[in-house]
């Protein structure tokens, strides 16, 4: 407008075509919230634009809902207005204060209709209503100047700024609100921004709203990062065509039984968990064993990806071989390396808390004569795409276990399944669509669900919620030093109670702790069959093929950008 000399209605119309809006999570403090006042002060020209923007919304949701029912229109401009406790714009002010005023005209006009059917014929009343009709004007003038007063208040109290509320500019509504187009990142995801998170835009614009499932791309994160598997995958399938046709990668489910490629596919992750081991030793100083199982947790540290529901998994099964005679250790437990990695965010203080429990009980368990190689906990420093490109190819079981609900979409699960790695997870994000292309056998499934989080949150916060024992179990065994001096009171304080910020276990870690050690023993149990397991690594690489950015572009390309490939000669 400024610039070009465009009227509102072109630049608003060219802006809508133009901008699409991709949500990446449904975290509350990742869908922005920004100071009003702060903005008006460093971009005023900006916020004059977004004002105008939240006055269109505005009209557009009168025009939807009318003006008739208050409390549902007050409804409607606290979960959708982009300008979040700023005054009413005057053009939609003036609207709601005419419908308030013309309803009370009705119901006036309604009660006079009703006491003039009620009044007595007599001809005395009718001589006392002409001696009293001059006066009953003059009241009459003066009550319409009160309405006109009450209904402006009226839609004030109702539709106005709260002075103890702060003034904020919700960025994720001028998004859903600017673009043409709303989509989530995962099928479970898109459903949530559906249904929960924009639902009321969701109503407004059903036919803006869509999924586009992750991808990444197999050049890097197979190719690049994992060549000896590549070299197979290769021969198996015929060509290389499957770099630019991931398709191609399900050809290799008729050969998954195939004794010759088990045992080149168990070579080429036995070569490359060796370069894990190098990775440790050079990282961290500890010495592990490749013949043990590499069980890898890489995500940024946060509660709700749950690096605690894993490290209090590793503590329980530590306690219980502990509890055993060498023997009986090696009869039940298969050898593990537990890998974790990651960044904590730098004020994110729990976070921190985790990382440096992990650590402290990998130094207890990495030191403990007793257990040796049966169990080995590390956290690899430094975490970056470098370390994921040696981790990834090498790994053999894989954790994505956050809350229900809360991923929308994860994309390390797809590099992982596409190495050949299993999966352990809840139906989260793009486990489920994971689950769906390489078969419910060949991925460990557990947890609750997304729909039923609210009401297990419902419950705790009742007190209704009573945690299994081999949970508290842990908590017991924690706290009595084992893993060092420091106090991890805050820690387990969060995993405890049932109200207030910070506590009553938000994440439902103590939930689906019985269900996750369960998963656990059946993860041992696959792994003695090397076979077996073998063969589901195989039916991961397979069924990754829907995982390829290749796809992902392709699609937002043609339902999103509305473009047209360009054929190169």
């Amino acid at each position: 407008m400024d610039v070009k000399g465009l009227s509102w209605k072109q630049a608003w119309e060219i802006t809508q075509r133009t901008v699409a809006y991709t949500n990446h999570t449904v975290l509350p403090e990742a869908l922005e919230k920004w100071s009003f006042t702060l903005l008006g002060e460093l971009l005023p020209r900006h916020v004059e634009i977004i004002a105008m923007i939240d006055e269109e919304l505005l009209h557009t949701i009168l025009a939807e809902y009318g003006t008739e029912d208050l409390d549902l229109l007050q409804e409607k401009l606290n979960q959708m207005r982009i300008l979040d406790n700023v005054e009413i714009p005057t053009s939609v002010l003036e609207l709601l204060i005419k419908a308030e005023e013309n309803a009370a005209d009705v119901e006036k006009a309604a009660d006079e209709e009703q006491e003039e059917e009620g009044k007595d014929d007599s001809k005395d009343e009718e001589t006392e209503a002409v001696k009293a009709e001059t006066t009953n004007e003059e009241e009459e003038t003066e009550v319409k100047k009160v309405e006109v007063e009450d209904s402006q208040a009226k839609i004030k109290r109702i539709f106005g700024p709260h002075p103890n509320k702060s003034q904020v500019v919700h960025m994720a509504n001028l998004c859903v609100v600017s673009g043409h187009a709303v989509n989530g990142v995962a099928e479970i995801h898109s459903e949530i921004v559906k249904d929960e998170v924009f639902n009321e835009f969701y109503k407004l614009w059903p036919e803006k709203f869509q999924n586009k499932t992750n991808g990444v791309t197999p050049r890097r994160w197979l190719s690049f990062c994992n060549p000896e598997l590549s070299e197979i995958i290769t021969k198996w399938t015929g060509s290389d065509d499957w770099l630019v046709n991931t398709e191609k990668l399900a050809e290799l489910r008729k050969f998954a039984d195939n004794e010759e490629l088990q045992s080149e596919w168990r070579k080429a992750k036995g070569n490359n968990k060796m370069k894990i081991v190098s990775l440790i030793k050079e990282k961290t100083g500890y010495v592990v064993s490749p013949d043990a199982m590499f069980d890898v947790q890489i995500k940024r540290i946060h509660e709700y990806k749950r690096q605690l529901l894993n490290i209090f998994g590793i503590v329980y099964r530590y306690k219980k071989m502990k509890e055993m005679s060498p023997e009986e250790r090696k009869e039940k437990f298969v050898p593990r390396v537990c890998i974790f990695g990651g960044k904590a965010f730098a004020t994110y203080v729990q976070a921190k808390r985790i990382v440096k429990f992990i650590t402290d009980v990998g130094a207890t368990v990495n030191h403990d004569p007793e257990i040796g190689d049966l169990l080995k906990v590390v956290f690899v420093p430094d975490y970056n795409v470098s370390v994921a490109e040696v981790l990834i190819p090498g790994s053999e079981l894989s954790q994505h276990i956050s809350t229900a609900g809360m991923e929308a979409s994860g994309t390390s699960n797809m590099k992982f399944s596409m190495n050949g790695c299993l999966l352990i997870g809840t139906l989260d994000g793009a486990n489920v669509e994971i689950r769906e292309e390489v078969g419910e056998d060949n991925f460990f499934l557990f947890g609750a669900q997304a729909h039923e989080i609210a009401g297990l949150r419902k419950e705790r916060a009742e007190g209704r919620f009573v945690p299994d024992p081999r949970f508290e179990e842990v908590k017991v065994f924690i706290r009595t030093g084992v893993f060092g001096t420091y106090n991890y009171e805050e820690l387990m304080g969060s995993l405890e109670g049932n109200e207030g910020y910070g506590r009553a276990d938000y994440f439902l870690v103590g939930k689906d702790f019985p269900d996750y050690i369960e998963c656990q023993d059946k993860v041992d149990e696959a792994y003695r069959d090397q076979k077996k397991w073998t063969k589901m690594s195989i039916l991961n690489t397979a069924g990754s093929f829907k995982f390829s950015s290749d796809r992902t572009i392709h699609q937002y390309a043609r339902d999103i950008w509305r473009i047209e490939p360009v054929e190169l000669p």
